[in-house]
């Protein structure tokens, strides 16, 4: 493996010798390799025993000594490259004085982020059997690294994935595995999409029936709203707290911050069906509700009343003891507001606050809660229909439908996270071929992915300031497990790190050409993970779209340039 082969792409990388083979004095690891870790740095250390040590079969002990791994928090790089940059030097040469030269590999970060990062592409350059689970047989030497300096940095400090579990109910040690899919390719957001129509996924313990009722449906659509198909058995499932605790804690020992999201006041019928309380009352029987079994966007949303907030206080409470992250994502997507309309309780609540209407009224409810919130230290963010009825000035924003809610918010002051669906919802379809499976939405494909600026032109100074970074979105409604999220996912989350890490020239000057080159590398390294990616050729036997005997319908939604149908 070499240099050229690294995904994202680094900054700068300087090398000595050739590519054909290493230089004289060439590093290698082996059964005398020790790992010396700075203050700060134990964390990368133990991820290296952990993952390296059981690839390679070496011991990677404590030590000192020519054949040491060091890792250090650099001044140097710090100031240079930030927080998250890093340098990492396998010919002896190094960035900080205060490293030693004096060993096999240096890997020096800004801060402990920036050398578990670092760890990341010295996990790269040795291989893809390097990504292995138990050693394999190799030859003597087999572990050797090209005489090379990567110096690095990201180029935006919001690089994430959300993760909708509410469709479709993903055991903890799945998500596990995608928090360590994550860090391999140098993301450091986890969005994890917790409650929705069809599932209430966390544990909340003063309210028992939100899991014991929420958490449950008694049957799922196949395919997107439109198919006529339904898979008749239940589906469920939950984390408690302690599994909250558990993930959180993975992700941190990994440099990644979640994000938990509790969708108010729409998207909201799982949680009805378990207090009815919650519901519009005085239009709805809301007793006879059930959690959602279909997919789209639903009528049933929260009322605006005072019990509404302090039974979500509590909720927010629960969440806040459980995650430490700074912000805190609400939603606000997809509210629709009949029954706001129809309600006397809620036309009272308009009247009583001066508003000007319903569009008024969420954003009543979604300043709340950022006061609520600000109240304690956290920052609200949601999608960007918060940006309706006016947003409290510490709110961030999703920008999902398009750039227009990213570009209004930025101009406003606000800080944005860029997710537009026409670029990275990466349950969009790869390919137009009748043998993908569920057609939703719109084709994306890598190069499409690879293609996508997260910063929109004509943005002023000021504004772009305000984009925090950008992510890409997996919603689960045809995704029924940890295949089918790998199909969908990978290999475009590799073009995404690439757009969020790396400091690409124009859309239209990237050099995609070259970065597939590389992904020959990166699918072999996908292949040692285990991930069930969608191959370049087009999808393979056991991942095309089924095709149930006897049945002619549509599966999902008409796509961009399909015929009816498809």
């Amino acid at each position: 493996m070499t240099d050229n082969d690294l995904v994202p792409a680094p900054l700068l990388t300087e090398r000595r010798g050739t590519a054909s083979g290493p230089a004289p004095g060439h590093v290698s690891l082996d059964e005398r390799t020790t790992i010396d870790a700075g203050p700060g740095t134990q964390g990368t250390a133990r991820w290296l025993r952990t993952v390296l040590g059981a690839a390679t079969g070496l011991p990677l002990a404590d030590g000192s000594g020519p054949h040491r791994i060091l890792l250090r928090v650099g001044d140097e790089v710090a100031r240079e490259r930030g927080p998250e940059g890093y340098r990492l030097s396998t010919d002896g040469s190094v960035a900080d004085a205060d490293a030693d030269a004096d060993a096999a590999v240096v890997i020096e970060g800004g801060s402990p982020a920036g050398v578990f990062w670092g760890a990341q592409t010295l996990r790269q350059l040795l291989g893809p059997d390097a990504y292995r689970k138990a050693p394999v047989a190799r030859g003597e030497r087999a572990w050797d690294l090209p005489p090379v300096t990567v110096t690095d940095a990201p180029r935006f400090r919001w690089r994430g994935l959300m993760l909708d579990v509410a469709r479709h109910f993903m055991p903890k040690d799945d998500v596990l595995r995608q928090l360590d899919l994550l860090a391999a390719h140098k993301l450091n957001v986890f969005h994890f999409h917790l409650t929705d129509d069809q599932g209430w996924r966390i544990e909340i313990e003063r309210h028992p029936r939100l899991t014991e009722v929420g958490a449950w449906r008694a049957r799922t659509k196949w395919g997107h709203r439109a198919s006529p198909l339904w898979n008749e058995s239940p589906h469920g499932g939950y984390y408690t707290q302690d599994d909250i605790r558990e993930i959180v804690a993975y992700a941190a020992e990994r440099h990644i911050t979640v994000v938990p999201e509790i969708d108010i006041p729409g998207h909201s019928q799982a949680a009805i069906a378990a207090y009815p309380e919650l519901g519009n009352t005085d239009v709805v029987d809301t007793a006879s509700l059930t959690v959602w079994d279909t997919w789209g966007i639903n009528p049933n949303v929260l009322a605006p009343t005072d019990a509404v907030l302090r039974f979500y206080e509590g909720v927010f409470e629960e969440v806040l003891d459980l995650f430490p992250s700074t912000f805190v994502h609400v939603g606000g997507d997809e509210c629709l507001k009949d029954q706001w309309k129809e309600s006397a309780t809620a036309q009272a609540r308009i009247k009583e606050l001066g508003l000007a209407d319903e569009n008024e009224l969420q954003s009543w409810f979604i300043r709340h809660f950022d006061r609520w919130l600000a109240a304690r230290g956290r920052r609200l963010i949601g999608w960007d229909e918060i940006l309706e009825g006016g947003l409290a000035d510490g709110a961030a924003v999703s920008s999902w439908r398009g750039y227009g809610g990213g570009i209004s918010a930025a101009e406003a002051g606000h800080d944005v996270v860029m997710c537009p669906e026409q670029q990275v919802y990466l349950d969009h379809r790869q390919a137009p071929g009748e043998d993908e499976p569920m057609p939703i939405g719109y084709v994306r494909t890598l190069e499409d992915v690879y293609r996508f600026e997260p910063v929109p032109p004509g943005l002023s100074p000021e504004a772009a300031a305000h984009i925090l970074g950008t992510q890409a979105n997996v919603w689960t409604e045809v995704m029924e497990n940890r295949a089918r999220v790998d199909y969908q996912v990978f290999p475009r989350l590799a073009a995404f790190a690439e757009v969020a890490w790396s400091d690409l020239p124009a859309p239209g000057e990237r050099d995609f050409a070259a970065f597939e080159r590389r992904m020959t590398a990166h699918y072999r390294r996908l292949d040692a993970l285990g991930v069930d990616y969608r191959p370049p050729a087009g999808p393979l036997p056991w991942q095309q779209r089924p095709a149930p005997e006897g049945i002619e319908c549509s599966l999902g939604r008409p796509i961009e340039g399909a015929p009816p149908n498809v």
